[in-house]
């Protein structure tokens, strides 16, 4: 979903994305099986095909939810990093 979150994809785009942003490459099986997921859900929808490509875009209400699970993960890790440094500060 953060790769959609900058606007549409289709499935090749995507792999390429999110390869370069998170530093794995999806195989297309498991990236249509979390796309299958996503459309599902409502979080996600196909726009009009280009070809033989499917693109893909945020609804709404994955919008709402990919800001909510990054701002949770922001909490997270700033808990983690906070602690780490403290435990480094300590003899």
């Amino acid at each position: 979903m953060s790769s959609l979150a900058e606007g549409p994809k289709h499935g090749y785009a995507l792999i390429n994305d999110i390869e370069q942003f998170a530093g794995v490459r999806l195989q297309p099986g498991t990236l249509y099986g979390a796309v299958t997921r996503l459309l599902e859900g409502g979080l996600i929808e196909p726009m009009d095909t280009e070809g033989r490509r499917q693109p893909y875009r945020l609804t709404a209400e994955g919008a709402a939810a990919l800001q909510a699970h990054l701002s949770a993960q922001r909490r997270i890790a700033d808990l983690g990093l906070r602690r780490l440094s403290a435990g480094l500060a300590t003899p």
